[in-house]
């Protein structure tokens, strides 16, 4: 049985072709910014800040969100939100659109199940080559020492 198609809304934050974060799940406020703008900088509050409570979101199923939070851990506030702030445009527009897509891609990159490592032994050759520069070593070693008096 296939996964039902999610049905998305304008404002929505497309993931990949499944997974998307809910519009009402995003709160985007603006303050001023202390980037470039000259004097507009004391004037317009361009500086976008984008609010997501992962630990509350309904938009991704359980175990994915839960994945998500444990990689996100150390961005989390205690209450589980995630901030992000955007000032490298002059502009309120181009700062939503920028914070958004930093999200999208942190988020994306949390969503991705690390690949399982496969155990290796060392090879037959490996082993030879590190007793040979052992033994090279403690030869080497063995001639610094003063002599047996």
């Amino acid at each position: 049985m296939s996964e039902p198609t999610p049905v998305r809304r304008d404002g929505d934050l497309a993931l990949d072709s499944v997974h998307a974060i809910a519009a009402d799940e995003l709160s985007v406020t603006f303050v001023r910014s202390s980037g470039p703008g000259g004097q507009n900088v004391n004037k317009v509050a361009t500086k976008a800040v984008l609010r997501w409570n992962v630990t509350a979101s309904a938009s991704l199923p359980e175990g994915l969100r839960r994945r998500v939070a444990e990689r996100l851990a150390s961005r989390l506030t205690k209450a589980g939100e995630l901030i992000l702030e955007g000032d490298r445009y002059r502009d309120q527009a181009r700062n939503r659109a920028d914070v958004r897509d930093r999200l999208r891609a942190i988020v994306r990159d949390a969503m991705t199940v690390p690949k399982a490592r496969r155990p290796t032994r060392p090879t037959r050759g490996s082993k030879e080559r590190r007793l040979r520069q052992k033994k090279r070593q403690s030869e080497k070693k063995a001639l610094r020492r003063s002599p047996p008096s």
